[in-house]
C-alpha cells in the first residue's frame, strides 16, 4: 500500500506547490512529539516494586483495602461522569474553543496545532482568491456569450428575411443588363442583403436607399442587443450628415444613419470596476466610412463572429479546467488535514483539540463552499447547448479530454527499431571497411555525399532523442511542460513517441546507406541517386495529409517553422522561440541540407562533381547567410518581443546576445578565408566576449542562477532537483561545451576523414549542450508559473478592455 505523503507529494498541482498544505512538516511536529512523548516517560516512570503486595489485599480500583460492595457503585457513577458533562461545562467549552484549540501542555503540541492553524488560513486564503477569480471570469463568460447569441440571432433573422425579400424582388425586376449587381456580395458578407459600397454605387437611387435603410436597420439592432445586456455605446451617435450621389442627389435621413464611427466602444456599466471601455474584436460590429461617391454601408462579418465564438469556447474550456484544478485543490488539502489530525491524536491523545480543528476545517470555505461545483455544473450545461449541439458526450469530450494509454506496441517498437539500426550500422561499417571506402586511397565524392547526407539526418535523430530524454525528465520532476509551450494533452509527444522517432530515422538512414553501397559495389549507375530519393521520402512523410506517423505533431512542426522564418510577422510563443533556439545549435545541420540540395537538385549527381557544391564562390556566399538565419530569426523574435511587452529592456539585451553570436561568425568566416595572425586575435576577441555574454544569459537569465542571495549557493532559491551538485555540475559542463570554437584557431592537422568526424563530434557535443540547456530552461519557466500560480492559460475574450479617452 503507498503511504498517503507518496501519494499526496505525485497529485499536488505543481504551480500551486506553494499553496498546499505543507503535510512533511507537519510530519516532522507529529514525530518530534512522538520523541518528546516517549523521553517524558522514559523519565517519569517509577521504579520496580520489591515485592508484589497480596492479591487479597489489592481492590479492582487499585487501593489496598480490599473489596468493597460500593465498588460497583462507584465504577458507574466515575463512567457517567466521564460520558456526561454539566450543561454549564458544554457552554463554557463552546465559548472557547479557540483557546482550548491551541492550550496545551506540551510545547511541541501547541507547536503542531499552530502550524496546523497557518496552513489552514493559508490553503484557506489561496482558495478564496482562486474561487473569486474563477467566478468572475464565469460571469464574464456568461455575458458575453449572452451578447454574442443576441448578436448572431439578429444577423440570422436578416439573413433570412433578405432572402426572402430577394425572392420576391426577383419576380418584379427588369432585365438582367439594367439591374443591379447584388449577387457579388452575398456570399462575401454574412448579410446578403447589405451590398458593399462598390456595388451600392450601381443602380437607381431608390435601391441605394433601400439597401443604406436595412443595414442602417441592423446596426442599430445589434446596438440595441448589446445594450439589453448591459453597454452601451459612447462616442459616436446614429446620426451623421448627408452625402450625395454621382448624380448630385442627397440620400435620405435613413441613409445617414449609417455614418457611424470606424471604431465602435462600448462602455461598461457603472456596476462594473474601473468603468474602462470595451471594443469587439476587431470590430464584430464593422462600420465602413467612403468620403468618396459611394455610400458607406455596415456590415458583419461571418469571419468574425465565428474567431469570436472560438475564442469564448476556449476560454470556457479553460475555465473548466481551472474549476477542475480548484475542486482537485479542494478535496486534496481536505484529506491531507483529516490525515495529519489523525496521526496526530494517536500520537498526543489529545482528542478535544484534535476535535475543534476538525470542525474548523470543516467550516473553512475551501471544504463547505459549494459555489465551485455549482459553476462547473453550469460550464457542462452552457458549453453543451452552444458549442456541443446538446450531446453530452461531445461536449465532456472537450471539458475533460481522456488522455491516451500508455502501450507497450511503442516500447517494442522502440526496442526493434534500436536493435536493427545497430545490426545494419554495423554491417555498413564492415562493408565499407572492406570496401576501402573511408580509407585514404577511397572514393573522395562517395565520402564527401555519404558524410552530409549521413550527418543531417544523424544530427536530426541525436535533437530528437535529447528531447525525448527532456521529455522523460520534465515528466519525472513534474514540470508541466504541455502547459508551458500551449500543447494538447491528447496530441503532445511523450518521450516514448520521440524515442520512436529517432530510432526509426536512423534504422531508415542506415538501410539505405546499406542498398546504396550493394548498388555501388554491384556497379549501378543510379546509386547515388538513392540518398536523393531518401530526402524525398523524408520531405514527403513531413508533409504528408494523412494522419499517419503523428501528423498533430508535424503540423505543430511545420506552424513553427514558418513563424520562425516569417520573424518579426508573427506573434513569437514560448515554442516558437524555444524552436528558434535549438536551430542556433544546429548550424552544421543548415550547412549540410544546403549541400544535399546543391547537390541532387542540381542533378549533379549522374557526373559525382561535388566540388562544385563546396568550392564555389556562390556556394560560400549561402553557406555564410545560412549561418547568420538563426540568429537572425531569433533577434528579430527579440525585438517583436520588446515592442509587444511594453518596450522590455531585457528583449533587446537579449537581441544583442545574438547579434554578438552573429560577428563572431562573421570573424570565424573571414578568417577561415583569410587565416593571418590579426585574424587570430579577431576571433578570439569576438568569440570571447560573445561565449561570455551567451554564458551571463545562460546562467543567469535562462537558468536563474548565479543569485549571491539564494539559499542555495549561487544557485536559485527553488531547486527541482535535490541534488545540488548537479546544478554546478551542469554549469562547468555547459562553459566546456560554449567553448568548442577555439578548435577553429587551434589549427589541429588531420586527415580528411579524421577532420569530418571532428566536425561532426564538435556538431553532437553542441546539440547536446542545447539538450542540456533544454532542461534548466523550463525549469526556470515552471517555477516562475508556480510563483505566481499560474495553472490554466488566458483565453483573450472577444470583448477587450481599452482605456478611455
Amino acid at each position: 500500500m503507498v503511504k498517503f505523503s507518496r501519494e499526496y507529494e505525485a497529485s499536488i498541482i505543481p504551480e500551486w506547490k506553494a499553496a498546499f498544505v505543507d503535510y512533511k512538516g507537519l510530519k516532522k511536529l507529529i514525530k518530534r512529539i512522538k520523541i518528546a512523548r516517549r523521553d517524558a516517560a522514559s523519565l517519569c516512570s517509577p521504579p520496580p516494586p520489591l515485592s508484589p503486595a497480596p492479591a487479597s489485599l489489592v481492590g479492582k480500583d487499585g487501593g489496598g483495602y480490599g473489596f468493597s460492595v460500593l465498588d460497583p457503585v462507584r465504577a458507574i457513577a466515575s463512567r457517567f461522569a466521564a460520558r456526561a458533562p454539566s450543561p454549564e461545562e458544554e457552554d463554557e467549552g463552546s465559548e472557547s474553543d479557540s483557546g482550548e484549540l491551541l492550550r496545551s501542555t506540551d510545547k511541541h503540541e501547541r507547536e503542531f496545532l499552530e502550524k496546523a492553524d497557518e496552513e489552514l488560513e493559508k490553503v484557506n486564503r489561496f482558495y478564496a482568491a482562486q474561487e473569486a477569480e474563477l467566478l468572475a471570469r464565469g460571469d464574464a463568460l456568461i455575458e458575453q456569450l449572452r451578447i454574442l447569441a443576441d448578436v448572431k440571432r439578429i444577423l440570422a433573422d436578416h439573413a433570412a428575411a433578405t432572402r426572402r425579400g430577394r425572392g420576391r424582388g426577383r419576380a418584379a425586376a427588369p432585365p438582367p443588363s439594367h439591374s443591379p449587381s447584388v449577387n457579388g456580395s452575398s456570399g462575401r458578407h454574412l448579410l446578403s442583403g447589405l451590398a458593399s459600397p462598390q456595388s451600392m454605387s450601381d443602380g437607381s437611387v431608390e435601391l441605394q436607399q433601400a439597401r443604406v435603410a436595412e443595414g442602417a436597420a441592423v446596426a442599430e439592432e445589434v446596438m440595441a442587443a448589446l445594450e439589453r445586456n448591459g453597454v452601451s455605446f459612447v462616442g459616436g451617435g446614429l446620426a451623421g450628415k448627408a452625402k450625395k450621389d454621382g448624380a448630385g442627389k442627397q440620400l435620405g435621413a435613413r441613409g445617414a444613419l449609417l455614418q457611424l464611427p470606424a471604431t465602435v466602444r462600448i462602455d461598461i456599466p457603472p456596476t462594473s470596476p474601473g468603468r474602462a471601455a470595451l471594443k469587439v474584436w476587431e470590430e464584430l460590429v464593422n462600420v465602413l466610412r467612403k468620403d468618396g461617391a459611394d455610400p458607406a454601408a455596415a456590415f458583419v462579418h461571418r469571419k468574425k463572429i465565428q474567431h469570436a465564438e472560438k475564442n469564448i469556447r476556449d476560454a470556457f474550456l479553460a475555465l473548466y479546467r481551472g474549476l477542475e484544478l480548484l475542486k482537485k485543490f479542494s478535496s486534496l488539502n481536505v484529506k491531507a488535514f483529516t490525515k495529519i489530525l489523525k496521526k496526530f491524536v494517536k500520537v498526543s491523545e489529545q482528542q478535544r483539540p484534535t476535535d475543534l480543528f476538525s470542525e474548523k476545517v470543516k467550516r473553512s470555505q475551501f471544504s463547505s463552499s459549494d459555489k465551485v461545483l455549482q459553476l462547473a455544473d453550469e460550464v457542462e450545461c452552457i458549453f453543451m447547448k452552444n458549442f456541443a449541439g446538446n450531446d453530452r458526450k461531445v461536449a465532456m469530450k472537450y471539458l475533460k479530454p481522456q488522455q491516451p494509454r500508455n502501450t507497450h506496441m511503442i516500447t517494442f517498437l522502440v526496442g526493434l527499431f534500436t536493435g536493427t539500426f545497430v545490426s545494419l550500422f554495423i554491417i555498413y561499417a564492415i562493408l565499407a571497411r572492406v570496401a576501402g571506402i573511408f580509407s585514404s586511397t577511397g572514393n573522395t565524392a562517395y565520402m564527401e555525399i555519404v558524410y552530409h547526407v549521413f550527418s543531417m539526418f544523424a544530427l536530426i535523430s541525436l535533437h530528437v532523442f535529447l528531447y525525448g530524454c527532456n521529455l522523460f525528465m520534465w515528466k519525472s520532476t513534474r514540470i508541466n511542460h504541455n502547459f508551458i509551450f500551449d500543447f494538447s494533452s491528447n496530441t503532445a509527444l511523450t518521450h516514448r513517441d520521440a524515442f520512436l522517432m529517432s530510432a526509426s530515422i536512423m534504422c531508415t538512414v542506415v538501410a539505405a546507406l546499406v542498398i546504396n553501397l550493394f548498388l555501388r559495389n554491384a556497379g549501378a549507375t543510379y546509386a547515388n541517386a538513392l540518398p536523393g530519393a531518401l530526402l524525398l521520402l523524408s520531405t514527403g512523410v513531413l508533409f504528408c495529409p494523412f494522419n499517419i506517423f503523428y501528423r498533430s505533431t508535424r503540423y505543430c512542426f511545420m506552424r513553427v517553422m514558418r513563424n520562425i522564418i516569417f520573424s518579426p510577422f508573427y506573434k513569437v510563443l514560448m515554442a516558437d522561440f524555444f524552436m528558434a533556439d535549438q536551430l542556433t545549435s544546429q548550424i552544421p545541420l543548415l550547412r549540410h541540407m544546403e549541400f544535399a540540395a546543391c547537390y541532387f537538385m542540381a542533378g549533379s549527381f549522374k557526373t559525382h562533381p561535388y566540388e562544385t557544391c563546396s568550392s564555389s564562390q556562390q556556394y560560400r556566399h549561402l553557406a555564410y547567410v545560412i549561418s547568420f538565419l538563426p540568429y537572425y530569426w531569433r533577434a528579430m523574435q527579440c525585438l517583436r518581443r520588446y515592442l509587444e511587452e511594453g518596450h522590455d529592456i531585457n528583449q533587446l539585451a537579449n537581441a544583442g546576445k545574438y547579434v554578438s553570436a552573429m560577428v563572431a561568425a562573421a570573424v570565424r568566416f573571414k578568417y577561415a578565408a583569410t587565416p593571418t595572425p590579426f585574424w587570430v586575435w579577431m576571433v578570439i576577441i569576438s568569440s570571447s566576449g560573445a561565449t561570455i555574454y551567451q554564458l551571463y544569459w545562460d546562467f543567469v537569465m535562462d537558468w536563474g542562477f548565479l543569485n549571491p542571495k539564494s539559499k542555495n549557493l549561487w544557485l536559485r532559491d527553488e531547486l527541482v532537483l535535490k541534488n545540488k551538485s548537479i546544478y554546478y555540475v551542469s554549469m562547468m559542463l555547459n562553459l566546456a561545451l560554449r567553448l568548442a570554437w577555439t578548435e577553429s584557431v587551434m589549427k589541429v592537422h588531420v586527415g580528411k576523414v579524421e577532420s569530418r568526424l571532428l566536425d561532426f563530434s564538435l556538431a553532437s557535443l553542441e546539440i547536446i549542450r542545447r539538450g542540456h540547456w533544454n532542461f534548466y530552461r523550463l525549469e526556470n519557466e515552471h517555477l516562475n508559473n508556480a510563483g505566481k500560480f499560474r495553472a490554466v492559460k488566458t483565453v483573450p475574450l472577444p470583448f477587450r478592455e481599452l482605456e478611455t479617452d
